[in-house]
């Protein structure tokens, strides 16, 4: 008989994955119902209960927290000082850095050099800024959410090298530059994207210091749940069995986007609050922000696919109309897609409501980024 690891002591003790599977809950509310109705509000920000299998509380020591009922919790007080593109400029500095550092050049060079190639590319890495910037307003300091970001920025990179093959999307430019496969093959592009994928995982858990072992194993959890059969994959599989399909319908369509979109961004958002010792409540409000811009986000960007150049988007344009996929604007139209996404962006920044306005200001201006960005 095999010793018990630290693994199956963990599992035993926390019962995390004997939870009862909770499924990303509909927004289709927001559609169906008026937009200006202030009582509406969707399914999963109604409930109590985490909305995740991984149920936080079960790791995380509950501590008690005081609340002053006098303080002003108004955000626009808070966010009118906060500078966000400084904030911007700096996060995304130091970012770049680790993942430079993260990943380098050794034998075989040219897998390294592939991965290098599209985790380098630029971006706006709002991903790890998510990480951090909830990391942070728990209370904790960006050098333990660092390698988490650095892991959520890999796997996000491993899912555009994917998505550009020509057995997926088959696109040829990616922030403004040839895709993975377009430079080094399809063959490689695949591993590139197989090996950022492992290392992500390798890197969270060897890099990450200042964090309770237990915070670490939750946040890899959550990680691995984002990405798989529940979160990522799941999305990718349904939108591409949903192409060129005339019976597509709103909630096919929330479901693609909830998996394919929103799991990686809220897995952001939760592992940045799990490592910078969030409670279990504060990690569940956070969830919820990071389920309404992970949302945003999609819809956002299927209205910038159908308003914006190639040139303005670094990536093929008009793409999501040429190979008949279903998008937000194609189902509810232009003007309907739009008030939805602000719906969505108020509702994200309600849940911040609570926290220290000086300490939400970066997550509540990333969230007006997300909804009002141009590519």
């Amino acid at each position: 008989m095999r010793s018990m690891t630290l693994v199956d002591s963990w599992v035993q003790t926390c019962s995390v994955f004997n939870q009862p599977k909770t499924h990303y809950r509909s927004f289709n509310g927001l559609i169906h119902k008026p937009m200006n109705n202030p009582q509406f509000k969707p399914n999963f920000l109604k409930q109590t209960k985490p909305v995740s299998s991984f149920t936080i509380s079960a790791i995380i020591t509950r501590e008690e927290e005081t609340i002053d009922a006098e303080k002003d919790r108004e955000s626009k007080d808070s966010s009118t000082l906060f500078n966000f593109k400084s904030y911007m400029v700096e996060k995304a500095n130091i970012v770049n850095k680790a993942l430079d550092d993260s990943v380098s050049v050794k034998n075989p060079p040219k897998i390294h050099e592939a991965m290098r190639y599209s985790l380098l590319a630029g971006g706006k890495r709002v991903r790890p800024m998510l990480c951090i910037a909830a990391c942070e307003l728990v209370g904790g300091h960006q050098s333990q959410a660092m390698p988490a970001a650095c892991a959520v920025e890999m796997i996000h990179t491993m899912s555009l090298i994917h998505d550009d093959l020509p057995c997926m999307d088959n696109d040829d430019f990616r922030r403004g530059k040839p895709t993975n496969h377009k430079v080094f093959g399809e063959d490689v592009a695949v591993l590139a994207g197989d090996s950022l994928l492992a290392f992500a995982f390798e890197y969270i858990v060897t890099a990450t210091t200042g964090v309770a072992p237990a915070r670490v194993l939750a946040a890899v959890g959550e990680l691995a749940k984002s990405i798989g059969t529940e979160g990522l994959v799941a999305g990718q599989v349904v939108d591409l069995a949903s192409t060129g399909k005339a019976d597509v319908g709103l909630d096919q369509l929330e479901f693609i986007h909830l998996h394919k979109t929103a799991a990686l961004l809220e897995a952001s958002v939760v592992l940045g609050a799990i490592l910078g010792g969030g409670t279990p409540e504060g990690v569940e409000k956070l969830r919820r922000f990071a389920r309404c811009i992970g949302l945003l986000f999609q819809v956002v960007d299927d209205i910038l696919d159908v308003t914006k150049s190639s040139e303005e988007l670094g990536k093929t344009a008009g793409k999501d109309l040429v190979t008949d996929k279903v998008t937000y604007p194609k189902m509810m139209g232009l003007d309907k897609a739009r008030e939805f996404a602000e719906k969505l962006n108020e509702d994200a920044k309600q849940q911040l409501s609570e926290f220290d306005p000086d300490k939400a200001a970066p997550l509540i201006a990333l969230a007006d980024y997300i909804a009002h960005r141009d590519n």
